[in-house]
Order: structure tokens, then C-alpha cells, then sequence
């Protein structure tokens, strides 16, 4: 079985969504095995509330909670028996394959490397959700993780987001684009012009150029690689637009009745539509380049999420990414190491 730790304790709606998240993965996949990390007469509470393979659900008991408005570094210092400290420390010791909490992102960013740590190589670990486009999806990585990043990180972000992209998504050969403001190469901020040449360089991606943000939701590149600041402000704009535009089509389809009559008769297409941009049905956002998988999701995931963040767990895992990971390094180092002779 695998094995996921996940934070009961950690998101607005913890523990009850947490707990039924968790229900719901096990119960779709015979396979996994859950460890709900968080306070145990609560989880115990919110768990009797479920029917569920026992042998599938253990409880481990956290007593404290680390706060979202907590500083991280003294959050993860003082706070040794939280939610978020133990289940990274049960990756950490190889008791689960994964941890994945809807908890404090700056708590998850610090422990991941201080706790976990970092894959030999790896200078940041980047969080990389997948988001909804005209065409499936793209992985859209630096979205919070690392806001004063340098070229070299850039570069690093664009060969795990191509090598997630590919073995996690079945994406061949994954279309990787940098953000800017334009097309051209010569346009751009100080950092993405140091770093364009960088990855036209890169023998082992698909770089296609820049990519501009309204191309995004068309699908314009698999992978779109850019620092956390950027990525940050892409994504929350990405996910209130597409709320705001559900709320005005619901609302529109009940002003008349004329309006109620159409509602009914496009509802199938249209539901099928609205879901493939719902992004709780993507999982949470990894945070690539770890000794072991950390998976951030949103403070306000409901059990959907929690249950899709579990099961991404699974294809992960399966497919070895650190693995892949520590490989693609150990390349790159040894061409640099040869072409550094050469010179």
C-alpha cells in the first residue's frame, strides 16, 4: 500500500473536510493506506461519522496546530507535536510516501526543507498546481514558493515541471514556455531575459519560447515556468475569474423564464464544461524537488480536493519523480562537469 500522511488539522474546513477527504480517497483506491495526522479525540469524532475499511485509516496523534498567521520558521521551531511537524517528520523517516495538508503554505515551504529536505542539487523547491485550460491542463511552477528566484532556479523549474509533466500527466515531450509580457526575445524583465537563453540551451525540455498571459487558458505551453511572485498573482487571478464567471452564468440562466427554459435544455454541455475548469478536481500543488512528496492544497479545500490530492499521491509515487529528478541532475552536472573541461 501507499501511504499518505495527511494533515487533519490544517485548511478553513479541518477537520471535518480533511476527514472525509480521506474517507472518500480510500475508499476509491483499495491501494492507499491514510495516516490523518492531528488532534485524536477530534479526527477520532469527525472519522465516526464514515464508513470506511479500517485497515485503510490510522490516526496519529498531534497535539498542537500551526496557525496561518503564525511565523513559519518559529512555528516549525517551537511547534514540534504539530499536524504539520510530525506528519512531515513520518516522510522524513519513511513511515509515508507523502504528506498532504490544506495547512499555513509558509509553514509547509520551511518545513518541507528544513524537515524533509532538499533533493542533492535541487537550490529551490517550487510548489506546481495543475491548472485548467482549453485543452486539459498545464502546470503552472513557481506559484508561491520561491518570490526572488534567479535564473538557475528557472531553469531548474522548467526540467522537474517537464519530467512531472510527462510521467505524472502522460504528457510526451511537454511544451515548456517562460511568462513575459511578449512574444519577442528581447522583451521581458531583468530576470526572464538572463534566463531565456538558459533554457534554449536546455537539451532535455521543449522550450517554445515566452508565453503571454492570455495564452495560458488557451493551453499555449504544457509547462509555464515563472517565479513565485508572477505565478502567485496568475493563479488567484486565474481562480477568481473563473468563479465569477460561474456565478454570472448561473445567475443570467434564472433571470426570466425564457432564460430557466434554456438553463435546462444546455445544462448537460454545460456542467461538463464548468467542471473541467474546476480546479479542486486537479489536487493540491506539489512542492517539487524534495526528498519526499509534499502536497500543498488550498486553505479553503473542500473534500473533493483532499480526495484528488490523496489520489495524485499514487501516480507519483508509482512513477518515481524524485527518482527522475535526482537523474536529470546528475546529467546536467556531468555536462556541465564536461563541458567546463573542455573549456
Amino acid at each position: 500500500m501507499i501511504k499518505v500522511a495527511v494533515d487533519a488539522m490544517g485548511g478553513d474546513y479541518a477537520p471535518v473536510e480533511m476527514v472525509a477527504g480521506a474517507v472518500e480517497a480510500v475508499n476509491a483506491n483499495k491501494e492507499i493506506r491514510v495516516l490523518l495526522v492531528g488532534q485524536e479525540h477530534l479526527v477520532s469524532k469527525e472519522l465516526e461519522k464514515h464508513t470506511y475499511s479500517k485497515d485503510q485509516i490510522q490516526i496519529v496523534n498531534a497535539s498542537e496546530v500551526i496557525e496561518t498567521e503564525e511565523p513559519p520558521v518559529n512555528a516549525i521551531r517551537k511547534k514540534k507535536d504539530s499536524s504539520i511537524v510530525v506528519g512531515m517528520n513520518l516522510v522524513k523517516q519513511k513511515e509515508a510516501d507523502a504528506f498532504v495538508s490544506a495547512g499555513s503554505s509558509g509553514a509547509l515551504l520551511v518545513g518541507g526543507q528544513v524537515i524533509v529536505g532538499r533533493i542533492k542539487g535541487v537550490e529551490r523547491p517550487p510548489l506546481a498546481p495543475l491548472i485548467p485550460t482549453e485543452n486539459g491542463v498545464s502546470l503552472l511552477v513557481d506559484c508561491g514558493a520561491n518570490v526572488d528566484a534567479r535564473a538557475t532556479h528557472l531553469v531548474q523549474f522548467a526540467r522537474m515541471g517537464s519530467l512531472y509533466m510527462e510521467h505524472v500527466v502522460g504528457i510526451k515531450n511537454p511544451r515548456v514556455a517562460i511568462v513575459n509580457i511578449g512574444a519577442e526575445e528581447e522583451k521581458g524583465n531583468a530576470l526572464v531575459k538572463e534566463t531565456f537563453p538558459l533554457l534554449k540551451e536546455c537539451k532535455d525540455i521543449h522550450f517554445t519560447g515566452s508565453i503571454e498571459a492570455r495564452e495560458i487558458p488557451r493551453g499555449g505551453a504544457d509547462v509555464i515556468v515563472c517565479e513565485a511572485f508572477v505565478g502567485n498573482v496568475i493563479l488567484k487571478l486565474y481562480e477568481g475569474v473563473g468563479a465569477t464567471l460561474i456565478s454570472k452564468v448561473k445567475s443570467g440562466m434564472m433571470e426570466s423564464l425564457r432564460s430557466k427554459i434554456g438553463a435546462l435544455l444546455v445544462k448537460p454541455a454545460l456542467k461538463k464544461t464548468l467542471k473541467s475548469f474546476d480546479g479542486s478536481q486537479y489536487g493540491g500543488a506539489p512542492l517539487l524537488g524534495l526528498n519526499g512528496l509534499v502536497v500543498k492544497t488550498h486553505g479553503n479545500s473542500k473534500r473533493l480536493e483532499v480526495k484528488n490530492s490523496i489520489l495524485q499521491c499514487v501516480t507519483f509515487k508509482e512513477q518515481g519523480i524524485n527518482d527522475k529528478i535526482r537523474e536529470s541532475l546528475r546529467i546536467e552536472n556531468e555536462s556541465m562537469s564536461e563541458k567546463n573541461g573542455q573549456e
